[in-house]
């Protein structure tokens, strides 16, 4: 063997079949960090290496995923996607930050099986022991008592009403809702006490829930607003893979807005050199009945930098360098920044130039131009404890 011979390293991330992230990267409170490592005992390519690879993956469960075969050649096998059931002890979730226009919001379920990679959301699974990465997407955890929680909630003596989201840390219409319901029996309670309340998805499964959200939406209590991160279908199975297709998307939009519910569209998160076609987005929203839109940048807390990266790697390697560069001049230099005011729109030349892109956008097509989006808490009335309405 000569001396420039290459040593045994760790092969290469690729795409997983039907999933974002590329590997179960170890969440940031585990005590013990693995990686790959060459002693220089064992060359490439002969029986010992092969045997050598085959035990430190026998071994080393967190590497399973990426010792898999590429997708490309369908000879990954499927990750089967795991439902926990955990009740939760409250269902409201709070936030002070300035740059959201809600002050709580609801999630029925912890992670999301439409894997969307660059999903802010995924380092939530550190505080449940699990993987940003593909345990984000696999290891669900649904609340089956929330609608229960909430309508005391909403009861309790003193509670102020104020809009809620739906949705904000997870997609509430993911696959698992079509069996648990758990986001429309949230609805419900909503609906009985009049609580205004909007819905973010990228699942034509809200269309479902039309019966109770549309009278809702004709009081001013109810909006919808879908995720339509690109026009391009190849690319949006690469990003969100188990997401309803762009197309589909529209449609969903099409179906709300001929029901009379307030519609927009979110085209987030904006990713550089990745999907350019913002106008193109929010023209076939506009088209397609939505009032409203908004953007964010890309935003790359805590793993979810590392494990965008991979996913990078794996899907568009002749252009991950130049990627990361951009999103880091947006950042001051760093993968992220979290100041309030500057986490969602970034700040620097190309920030500058997306807003205004924006900007230039919504006020050619009318978009943001009326207040269908405020909804109305006057209405509100404190849901019955025994889940019984009221006849008067």
């Amino acid at each position: 063997m000569s001396d420039d011979t290459p040593l045994f390293f760790h092969p290469p991330l690729a795409p997983r079949k039907g999933r974002g992230a590329v590997s179960n990267l170890a969440h940031r409170f585990s005590q013990d960090a693995r990686e790959w490592f060459d002693d220089g005992w064992v060359a490439p390519d002969t029986p010992d290496s092969i045997a050598a690879r085959a035990d430190w993956e026998s071994a080393e469960a967190v590497f399973d995923a990426e010792s898999e075969a590429s997708a490309e050649d369908d000879a990954s096998p499927s990750l089967a996607t795991e439902i926990r059931l955990e009740d939760c002890k409250s269902a409201l979730c709070s936030n002070d930050s300035p740059d959201l226009p809600f002050e709580r919001s609801l999630n029925p379920y912890r992670g999301c099986e439409h894997g969307c990679i660059y999903c802010f959301a995924r380092p939530t699974h550190s505080y449940l022991g699990l993987s940003p990465g593909l345990d984000f997407e696999t290891r669900i955890i649904a609340k089956p008592n929330i609608a229960a929680v909430l309508r005391r909630e909403l009861a309790a003596p003193g509670y102020s009403p104020s809009p809620l989201v739906i949705g904000a840390a997870t997609d509430c219409y993911q696959p698992a809702e079509r069996d648990l319901r758990l986001t429309r029996a949230l609805i419900e309670v909503l609906s009985e006490s009049r609580h205004p309340f909007s819905i973010i998805t990228k699942s034509s499964a809200v269309e479902r829930d039309l019966d109770l959200i549309a009278p809702l939406a004709a009081r001013g209590l109810a909006a919808v607003y879908v995720t339509i991160t690109t026009l391009d279908a190849a690319l949006a199975r690469q990003l969100e893979p188990r997401a309803a297709t762009p197309a589909r998307r529209l449609r969903t939009l099409r179906t709300l807005a001929a029901a009379g519910v307030p519609t927009g569209v979110s085209v987030a998160p904006q990713i550089p050199f990745i999907n350019n076609d913002m106008e193109q987005v929010l023209q076939a929203a506009r088209d397609a009945g939505a009032a409203r839109a908004f953007y964010t940048v890309l935003r790359l807390p805590w793993e979810v930098a590392p494990l965008f990266q991979e996913w990078l790697a794996a899907h568009f390697p002749d252009r991950a360098a130049r990627v990361m560069a951009r999103v880091r001049d947006m950042r001051g230099g760093r993968d992220y920044q979290a100041q309030f005011g500057r986490r969602m729109q970034g700040e620097g030349v190309w920030a500058d130039l997306l807003a205004q892109r924006f900007a230039a956008a919504c006020t050619r097509l009318g978009l943001n131009g009326e207040r269908r989006g405020v909804l109305d808490c006057s209405q509100f009335r404190p849901p019955a404890l025994n889940g019984q309405q009221s006849l008067f």
